[in-house]
């Protein structure tokens, strides 16, 4: 009875040894057959050359873009903040951008009933867009009419009448109290008044038109940064200033004439989806200029402005910016 039972013990001992073994003998065997799967010849140069070394950094998709446009900015007017930048910081000239301060300083004067004469000076300016001197003309009307076709004769008209309510005249535009240039001279005063009040401290006006003035002078100067603030703000002081530049072609007339159909001098605004506002500038000195500013969601304004381009690339720059933009955002 005592060699049975020392025989059960034995054996006990055996099974308890190999059940406490087994969990590692298992866990080895299928380490054996796991490297007995790996192909574990050495590396070499070549086939290190093959393996990624890195993890790839995040694409900013704005990195992608090649511009033709010396500057450019795409600022979100919602979060206040920049969202792309080239060289935004930079003054250039702004050839008729110039345009988008001349309508804030004339809508802030001249009420939309004013009626304003075209004067012979003021269609003595470079590039014929179709004025008339004597023609009377609605400021409201003239203003669109302006923006659209980015009118020189319009932009002095709408200087010289609203320097004469500087001058004493109240709104009755058609006085003689001061000469034109005289008139033209205190609005671009004006213009720059609200540039300082604004903080846009790479800004400066010469002319109200943008007009270089010499080979080496521009009628205007400015930031990329400094025109999408300035295009916001005025699109969002005057909600329907800019509303003409939003369509490719736009009906206007002068009080005492035959209406007739004005072109937008921006040829991709029906590419800009969800396009608030829009102006244009070219001149030998600046090149091709365009700011927008186009909604990409349900009241969310963002700007774009390229400076520096050429005439037809400035578009295209935009176009490029606007898709990225809306790709970016909705991500």
């Amino acid at each position: 009875m005592e060699n049975y039972q020392n025989k059960i013990s034995w054996w006990s001992k055996i099974y308890r040894g190999l059940s406490a073994a087994f969990p590692f003998v298992l866990l080895s065997a299928v380490a054996v057959i796991i490297l007995a799967n790996f192909n574990l010849t050495p590396a070499t140069p070549a086939s290190l050359a093959k393996l990624p070394t890195t993890a790839p950094p995040e694409l900013n998709p704005f990195a992608l873009i090649n511009l033709e446009a010396k500057a450019a900015i795409v600022f979100d007017a919602l979060e206040n903040k920049i969202i792309y930048s080239l060289n935004g910081e930079e003054q250039l000239p702004l050839a008729s951008l110039t345009k988008i301060m001349t309508a804030v300083v004339a809508r802030e004067i001249l009420p939309d009933y004013a009626t304003v004469t075209i004067d012979r000076d003021s269609v003595k300016k470079e590039g014929d867009s179709g004025l008339r001197a004597g023609e009377k003309w609605r400021a409201r009307d003239l203003l669109d009419f302006t923006l659209l076709v980015s009118s020189n004769d319009g932009a002095a008209s709408l200087a010289a009448a609203a320097g004469l309510v500087f001058a004493g005249a109240g709104q009755n535009t058609e006085g003689t109290i001061t000469d034109a240039v005289a008139r033209e001279k205190d609005f671009v005063g004006k213009m720059n008044e609200r540039a300082q009040a604004l903080g846009l401290v790479q800004t400066y006006f010469l002319n109200e038109t943008g007009l270089d003035l010499q080979s080496q002078v521009s009628g205007s100067y400015g930031s990329a940064r400094d025109v999408a603030t300035l295009l916001t703000y005025a699109a969002t002081k005057y909600p329907t200033l800019f509303e003409a530049t939003r369509q490719p072609v736009f009906k206007v007339s002068p009080l005492d004439g035959k209406s007739r159909v004005a072109k937008n001098t921006n040829e991709a605004a029906l590419k800009i989806p969800g396009l608030i506002a829009s102006k244009t500038g070219y001149t030998d000195l600046a090149g091709g200029n365009l700011a927008v500013l186009m909604d990409v969601g349900l009241g969310h304004p963002v700007a774009i402005v390229v400076l520096g381009s050429s005439e037809q690339g400035r578009f295209a720059d935009v176009e490029k910016l606007a898709s990225t933009t809306i790709s970016f955002l909705n991500n």
